[in-house]
């Protein structure tokens, strides 16, 4: 590929990358889930009371239960190679469909919840940093701490009963107001208003890490050979904080952020379970105590995929900070033929 085309030769590199791997978390997704016991069936049967084994083995034989391992597991690859997630065993409708109404509010919770923790922690780690040794950084220092040992189910309930229930500030659960019928900015704001604390609740915990690597690595920066040029040619401090040492110590703060999407797909179950927040994190749990495999591998499939694309974005971000790791990469591409 010309070198001409760096960003796209870069976007297709990445892509042929990211296909086996997405191959290889369904499979791995599918036959996991098969250690699990009981399916659909079983829990179908538990909840009538009074299913016989010949209307189990009709279940069975509905669902594709009762074919092997890898038949199954051909089927599901064939369905995904047609973009079908399935049919939801639990609610008999297609699996895409439930996870499009539940997906706007879980990447709604995790990017709010994922800006707040870079903003909180990169200006933290920036006054952490220039402050080192001094008051300002032990006390922030200490605050991380606290933060960082915090579980989010512990901050969670206590932002309930601290800021709803007693206080009042915000609403206790839900992503809108029950019985309004609010439009346009109103809505907006309403729907803000409940995104506020399992946004605060999910990010403290990112707001710690993020707040000790950025302080970490602007004191590494701040020694290096370029900062010591700069100072010594009269740029001033402020500049030299932001645009040479902030700027270098990005790198490896997005580099961590991005891995950290999985975590806060993950966390949102919890937070989501605790706020009442319908996304896909309480859709999966709903799936996992229903035995609803085909709906829970369609959210890890969505939830794997998001993971890869936002390491995909990082990647291209680290591109646009530092360029010489774009020119290493047309380098190598044009290396490669």
């Amino acid at each position: 590929m010309p070198a001409s085309f760096p960003l796209l030769s870069r976007l297709c590199r990445l892509a042929a990358q990211a296909l086996p791997t997405m191959l290889g978390i369904v499979i791995l997704n599918f036959l996991l889930l098969q250690l699990v016991p009981g399916d659909a069936a079983d829990v179908l049967a538990a909840e009538s009371g009074s299913a016989t084994a010949e209307l189990m083995a009709q279940w069975r034989a509905r669902f594709g239960l009762d074919q092997g391992l890898f038949m199954q597991l051909a089927h599901y690859l064939l369905g995904l190679a047609r973009l079908d997630l399935g049919e939801s065993l639990r609610y008999q409708t297609p699996v895409a469909g439930l996870i499009a109404s539940r997906l706007p509010g879980t990447l709604q919770l995790m990017l709010s919840a994922w800006a707040i923790a870079l903003a909180a922690g990169m200006a933290a780690g920036v006054v952490m940093a220039s402050c080192a040794g001094r008051w300002p950084d032990r006390l922030l220092s200490a605050g991380v701490l606290v933060l960082y040992s915090m579980p989010g189910f512990w901050v969670g309930l206590m932002a309930v009963v601290g800021f709803a229930v007693h206080l009042g500030w915000f609403p206790s659960g839900g992503s809108f107001s029950a019985g309004s019928d609010l439009q346009g900015w109103s809505a907006w704001t309403d729907r803000a208003w409940h995104l506020a604390l399992p946004a605060l609740a999910l990010s403290t915990f990112f707001v710690a890490i993020y707040a000790r690597l950025t302080r970490a690595a602007m004191l590494e920066m701040a020694g290096q050979d370029f900062v010591r040029t700069a100072r010594a040619k009269g740029v001033g401090p402020v500049t030299v904080h932001l645009r040479h040492v902030l700027r270098n110590a990005l790198i490896p703060v997005t580099t961590v952020a991005g891995l950290h999407i999985g975590n806060l797909l993950g966390g949102s179950v919890v937070i989501e379970t605790v706020f009442g927040w319908p996304g896909m994190g309480s859709l999966a749990l709903e799936a996992v105590m229903a035995r609803d495999f085909r709906l829970l591998l369609g959210v890890l499939l969505l939830a794997s995929l998001v993971v890869i694309v936002a390491n995909v974005l990082v990647d291209l971000l680290h591109a646009a900070i530092d360029p010489r790791m774009s020119v290493a990469s047309r380098a190598a591409t044009a290396a490669g033929g």
